[in-house]
């Protein structure tokens, strides 16, 4: 038994993620420059960790793999191991094999010496999947819509701020000046163009690192607070690069941001007095003809797939929202009239609902789904929206009526969503359809690094327990 586990420690297989050293040759061939790669796997709060390795490393890379620890997918968000996970020493720390992600392999806009970068994924020294890498998650729920003939399409909307290095006189956080000509603006400028082109110089960067990333970057608009921004993705009719797409959006946007001495911030709520940055991921389904079976026919008012996928996503958003609103600043979000959905609603063409579904051509009709922050694993999101418009396509399951005007005022009320970051814990944790969107290892490893990470939440002291009690109690 010994020997046998020794001939898979050693053994060298075919790259289970599907991707080849021809990938490779053919990228070193037409960047001779490049000196160096970051190698980049999406832990469970869609932290990229991994390595930089030298240009001569590359090809074994997609040769071999790259042993990577089993430890890296169970970490919290400070890079703290979590025991709980089951991956720490339980397994003894032992290394797996991360693979490259076919089409990931990019160069890097503006670095000096030159790099590149490719995303991993995890596998088993046999090749079989690592089940607690959030990629492979929404693999399976691809694989598992797929057995039904359906093909999901998407694409993410990333909201984030530009905020200065330095703290105001307060020590809060603060819009950034204009990388331009150093104006500050502290006042709301939703679509303002003019505001825009003071950060002219960064979106030029931004959007050249996306172009030779193969990135589809398209509309950049001023929202709905001050250094607060949103840039959209083209669709996609493969979701798994749509999760790629804003994978690797979010790390050049944090790049170039750093490059033009500002801080790119993607947490969901910075600014306490503004509205949060959410993370909205639009979505359909093809059938094998490349057919949108969510679009209406001719004199249908709805199509029954459509209504079903809403009527999946209604009934388990609650035990989902964990997944859409993961730590606990993703809470501060949640609060009525700031563009941030409260219930479990849907609504055509209304922004305060949480599934949304856009006006427009019907060959276009998609779900856009609203409760995630953008600090949440677009992998997981779209892993667990997948796999509740399956629960509704499966059960035939209805929606119930749809949200005309405010739906800050409807009659579905908050009490029927998780009221905080502790009650979406246990709600996830008890959830057995959740266990089924992640499978049952991530779906542990995701609990437990949450409650690890409420735990540390939960017993710290802050400044504001000071201003509130130290004098007064």
């Amino acid at each position: 038994m010994r020997e046998a586990h020794k001939q898979t420690l050693n053994a060298i297989i075919a790259s289970p993620s599907g991707s080849t050293p021809a990938e490779a040759q053919t990228f070193l061939d037409a960047h001779p420059e490049i000196e160096a790669f970051d190698i980049v796997l999406t832990d469970a709060n869609g932290v990229g960790r991994g390595k930089i390795v030298r240009r001569h490393e590359l090809m074994s890379i997609f040769e071999g793999g790259r042993h990577m620890p089993i430890s890296i997918l169970g970490l919290d968000i400070t890079g703290e191991d979590v025991h709980e996970t089951g991956l720490i020493w339980t397994t003894g720390d032992g290394d797996l094999r991360a693979w490259p992600i076919p089409g990931t392999l990019v160069p890097l806009f503006g670095t000096q010496p030159p790099r590149g970068q490719v995303l991993m994924a995890m596998y088993h020294l046999d090749g079989q999947p690592m089940s607690s890498d959030p990629r492979l998650a929404l693999a399976r729920q691809v694989e598992i819509l797929a057995a039904k003939g359906l093909h999901p399409a998407g694409a993410f909307e990333l909201e984030f701020f530009l905020l200065a290095n330095e703290r105001d006189a307060d020590g809060k956080v603060q819009p950034a000046n204009a990388v331009l000509d150093g104006r500050r603006s502290v006042k709301t400028e939703v679509y303002s163009v003019d505001h825009l082109h003071g950060m002219e110089p960064l979106f030029s960067d931004i959007y050249a690192a996306a172009k030779v990333q193969g990135i589809p970057a398209e509309t950049v608009i001023s929202e709905y607070a001050p250094g607060q921004y949103e840039l959209t993705l083209n669709y996609r009719q493969d979701v798994m690069r749509a999760a790629d797409d804003l994978v690797m959006l979010k790390r050049l946007v944090r790049a170039q941001a750093r490059r033009h001495g500002v801080t790119a911030c993607f947490m969901a709520k910075p600014i306490e007095k503004y509205a949060g940055s959410g993370m909205h991921f639009h979505v359909s389904l093809l059938d094998k003809a490349g057919k949108n079976v969510f679009a209406e026919a001719s004199g249908e008012t709805w199509s029954l797939p459509l209504l079903r996928g809403l009527g999946g996503l209604i009934q388990t958003m609650a035990e989902s929202m964990l997944v859409f609103a993961p730590h606990a600043n993703s809470w501060r979000r949640f609060v009525s009239q700031s563009y941030a959905p409260v219930a479990p609603s849907w609504g055509v063409n209304n922004r305060s609902v949480a599934l949304r579904v856009p006006a427009g051509d019907a060959k276009n009709r998609r779900i856009e789904h609203r409760p995630s922050g953008v600090d949440a694993n677009p992998y997981l999101v779209a892993a667990t929206v997948l796999a509740g418009i399956t629960r509704g396509l499966d059960e035939g399951l209805d929606p119930g009526p749809e949200t005309i005007g405010n739906g800050y005022e409807s009659a579905v009320t908050r009490t029927t969503m998780p009221v905080d970051w502790r009650a979406a814990i246990e709600a996830a944790r008890a959830s057995t359809f959740l266990k089924g969107a992640l499978g049952e290892d991530l779906h542990r490893t995701f609990v437990a690094i949450k409650q690890s990470e409420y735990l540390r939440v939960a017993r710290t002291v802050s400044e504001l327990d000071y201003h509130l009690y130290l004098h007064e109690v």
